[in-house]
Formats: C-alpha cells, sequence, structure tokens
C-alpha cells in the first residue's frame, strides 16, 4: 500500500493542475528523446521465452520506466510508477503501457543489463566536456577519478551482507565501483558488488580488472595495494593515491620546492622507494586539513598533512595536489547519485534488476550533461523536475542552467580543482 503522505502529494497536484502531469514537452522530453531509439533496439531482448507471445513488459519498457522513476521527485514506488505508466500523455510519448507489479517485479531476470552498456557507449561519445583546467594541459593521459558507495539493500539476500553489529544485527548493502571522467562528471564505470569487500568483490581488485592504457588514476587510500600500483604501471598508465600516514620508504633524492608549489601548500617533495615495489615514486607531502581518524580508542587529532604517491617523476608536485584535489568530484558525484536520482531507493530486489538501475542512472548523468554540459547540481536538477511536473517552463530551465553555469565557472576561477 503506497504511504498516505504519497497519496496526499499526488491529491493535492491533481487538484492543482487537473492530473499529475509527468511529462511536459520542450525540455524534458527532448532530453528523454536522445535515448528512446537507443532503448527501442533492445525491445525484443530476452523474450526468448516467451513461446506464448503474451509478454507486455519489454526491455525497452522496463528501462524507460527506470528513467521516469529517476528523473521524477513524484515517484518513491513501484506503485505511484505504475499508475504513471496508465497516464495516456506519459504512454504515448514514450512508448509504453500499463503494467502489473509481477511482471515489473519479474521482468530483470529475463533481461541482462550489460546490452544497456551499448547505449551508455553511443552516448558517451556525445558527451560535453566541461571547460578545461590549463595547469592539466601537460597531462595527455585520460584522468579517472576511482570510489566506491554502499547502496544500502532492502532484500536480506546473502550477496548483500557485509557486516553485523555486536548484537549480531545485519547490515545489507551493495556496493557501486566507480570510475568518474572530471572533464564531463560522468562515469565511464561502474561495477556492482555485493556490500563485502572480500574477495573478487574487494575494491583493489575490482580497479584492477578495469584499468587501461594511458589513464591517470587518482585514488584516496583506502585503495592501497603495492600489487596494484604496480599493475596500473605495467598497464602503461599512472596514479597519484593518497597515503597512510605510517607508510614505510627510503627517501632516494629530496626536491627543493619551487614557488607555485609552496603556494599551493606543498610541505616537502620527494623521490622514494617502497618496499616490495619495483619502480620508484614520488612523495608530495600536502598541507591540508584533514578529518580526525575515528579508531576503537576514540578519535586521533589530524596531522594537518597529506601524504601523496605519484609514479610520475617529472610532474610538478603542485600539478599532483592539484589532481588530487579533483577527486572530491566524485564524492559529489556520488552524493548526486543517490539523493537526487532516487538511488537511495531500490525498485528491484534482483542483482539485474539493480544493475539496470545503476545503468540507467549512468544514462540520467549523460542526459543532464548533453542537455546542460554542466556538472551536475541539485538546483539544475529542481527546475528540470518543476518542468516535468508543469511548474516551470522552458524559460526557467533555461535561466537556470545560466545561472548555474555562471555559478560555476565563478567557482572554477576562484578554486581550481575544487
Amino acid at each position: 500500500m503506497p504511504r498516505r503522505d504519497v497519496v496526499l502529494r499526488v491529491d493535492i497536484f491533481r487538484r492543482i493542475i487537473g492530473r499529475v502531469e509527468l511529462l511536459d514537452e520542450d525540455v524534458s522530453v527532448r532530453m528523454l528523446s536522445r535515448v528512446l531509439p537507443l532503448l527501442e533496439k533492445l525491445h525484443s531482448c530476452g523474450t526468448a521465452r516467451d513461446a506464448a507471445g503474451n509478454r507486455r513488459m519489454f526491455f525497452d519498457d522496463y528501462a524507460k520506466l527506470t528513467l521516469v522513476y529517476l528523473f521524477n521527485p513524484l515517484i518513491d514506488s513501484i506503485s505511484m510508477l505504475q499508475r504513471a505508466a496508465a497516464l495516456p500523455k506519459l504512454a504515448s510519448q514514450l512508448g509504453v503501457s500499463d503494467f502489473s507489479k509481477a511482471s515489473f517485479s519479474e521482468a530483470p531476470a529475463v533481461f541482462d543489463p550489460a546490452l544497456l552498456q551499448a547505449v551508455i557507449g553511443e552516448l558517451a561519445g556525445e558527451l560535453r566536456k566541461l571547460p578545461p583546467d590549463p595547469r592539466l594541459a601537460d597531462i595527455k593521459r585520460a584522468i579517472r577519478l576511482a570510489d566506491g558507495t554502499l547502496l544500502r539493500a532492502l532484500p536480506k539476500l546473502a550477496e548483500t551482507l557485509y557486516r553485523a553489529n555486536r548484537d549480531g544485527t545485519p547490515h545489507h548493502a551493495w556496493r557501486t565501483h566507480t570510475l568518474l571522467d572530471p572533464q564531463t562528471c560522468v562515469p565511464t564505470v561502474m561495477r556492482l558488488t555485493g556490500g563485502s569487500p572480500k574477495g573478487a568483490d574487494n575494491e583493489r581488485r575490482v580497479l584492477e580488472s578495469v584499468l587501461q592504457k594511458d589513464h591517470f588514476y587518482v585514488v584516496d587510500r583506502g585503495y592501497f595495494d603495492k600489487k596494484l600500483l604496480e599493475r596500473i604501471v605495467q598497464v602503461g598508465s599512472s596514479y597519484v593515491f593518497r597515503m597512510q600516514e605510517n607508510i614505510q620508504y627510503e627517501v632516494i633524492e629530496t626536491r627543493p620546492l619551487s614557488a607555485a608549489a609552496k603556494a599551493d601548500g606543498v610541505l616537502s617533495d620527494a623521490v622514494v622507494k617502497l618496499a616490495g615495489m619495483d619502480h620508484p615514486a614520488r612523495l608530495v607531502i600536502v598541507k591540508a586539513d584533514v578529518h580526525a581518524k575515528r579508531t576503537r580508542n576514540g578519535y586521533i587529532d589530524s596531522s594537518g598533512r597529506m601524504l601523496l604517491l605519484c609514479d610520475d617523476l617529472s610532474l610538478a608536485a603542485e600539478l599532483i595536489s592539484l589532481l588530487y584535489r579533483y577527486r572530491w568530484t566524485i564524492e559529489v558525484f556520488f552524493k548526486f547519485l543517490k539523493q537526487l536520482l532516487g538511488c537511495r531507493h531500490l525498485i528491484s530486489q534482483r542483482r539485474n534488476g539493480v544493475e539496470i538501475q545503476i545503468c540507467c542512472a549512468m544514462i540520467a548523468c549523460m542526459l543532464l550533461n548533453l542537455q546542460t554540459g554542466l556538472k551536475p547540481t541539485k538546483a539544475v536538477m529542481e527546475i528540470l523536475m518543476w518542468h516535468m511536473l508543469g511548474f516551470a517552463d522552458e524559460q526557467d530551465v533555461q535561466a537556470r542552467i545560466e545561472k548555474t553555469r555562471r555559478e560555476q565557472e565563478k567557482a572554477r576561477l576562484k578554486k581550481p580543482g575544487l
């Protein structure tokens, strides 16, 4: 049964505008129209076992409805999505039909989420890049920001169990391992695993499995692993890793600091050798307001510095610091993914369904990039939602986009890399 507050919200909007207009023409339709022909290519996928020929929920229908769920602020349950699909205007514009809860729940079992990678690949070629940072012009490799986040899982599935409280209460979640392109603020890779960071699901092993040549991987200290560092160099890529304070190393060369490095808060720059690693690396220590470390015995005060390890011996120390500051972009993206695109709530209990929702979230981020050419922000997402509900026209959307563009440009000039 839908919650009472949800029913009241729907009733209020029906009284105001006659019915819930989940999609209006202009911006919202044009945005989704970019992906509809690509999704329709998947229409017959997964229908081989439909010997009776009575299937009504197809792969493209499921993906379209998932996108409607992600984009729309009203929908927070399958029941509301079901009622939305029954609206003639939405059904006509998206080419979907009403469905039963049983068919929607069963659908992910027969659809292969990997097929959505072809859709993502086609959209990726059209993405609009953000204004480049001129200080990174000499870095020819593709910069990738790596991290993972937990998506709390409602179903008590064995593979989602990742820890338990002292009283034995279990915690369930999926973990999304992500590589983000800072030039578009759109993921290039999102890999779903169980919540427990063990074995093949460990974040270090997942990153190792997706490494590519000529990339620059920027990673937090939780990923530190000498085997991973060696593997990145072996595939022909580079890295900037944040290190733990207790790292053991041998100093090979201490380098003088330039005026630019000192102005950027660099405290020291040295070439070092770590035991168990074949290649030398740069250890750049930067002044930073680091959060206090939490331990079983309480919190340890911040040291006021951050240790960054980089395999590139020729890169300026201040650029190593700048590269790591860009890593905060992925934290902002995770907040956007969870809070604004509905990924705090999973609409399927099946693994395939969660993977399809993750792929559709990537597609949604790409559509936002193609429509605005901006970093994802709450303000832009909100105005698009109001437009979809019929309370904002296209001029309102464009005005908000232009204002956000000016704000982001001002922030970029004031604090590059943040």
